[in-house]
């Protein structure tokens, strides 16, 4: 699949990084996604950002929360109220992209929110987000992942 043109990977990954931040801090706070897409903007540069993209995670995934709270549930091993916060940020960008954004491979949308884990998340916070990302993968991609396997 051709990728977009303008596409970047580095542009995109730094706006997992402050979707990421910013869905923490909405899930945290609870202040308006508004307020917080504001504060990120003048706070950080985005000249290195795919800003499209952040404002996409940033609104759809509230969005779309019930949805993918209820795809991410049957593979987890706790309450999602006990999922740490940044864990449950990531969870839910993983699975909005496994399930809405097709033209993110499904082993780039793994591999980006493992990669976060590793630097925002507890010690082993990776191992759990790859492996229930893995799961969704299987449920969401599974056309893709066969057609990787050939």
């Amino acid at each position: 699949m051709a990728k977009p043109s303008g596409f970047n990977s580095a542009l995109r990954h730094k706006a997992r990084h402050y979707a990421m931040q910013a869905l923490y801090q909405w899930q945290i706070s609870h202040n308006a996604l508004q307020q917080i897409e504001l504060q990120f903007r003048d706070e950080y540069d985005f000249t290195q950002v795919d800003l499209e993209f952040f404002q996409e995670l940033l609104h759809q995934v509230p969005a779309k929360l019930g949805e993918l709270d209820a795809l991410i549930e049957p593979h987890i091993d706790r309450p999602l109220k006990d999922v740490t916060p940044i864990e449950l940020a990531l969870l839910r960008i993983g699975t909005y992209e496994l399930a809405h954004r097709i033209d993110v491979p499904f082993k780039v949308a793994i591999n980006e929110a493992v990669s976060l884990a590793k630097k925002f998340g507890a010690a082993e916070s990776h191992k759990y987000i790859n492996g229930v990302l893995d799961q969704l993968a299987k449920q969401l991609r599974s056309v893709e992942i066969a057609a990787a396997k050939r």
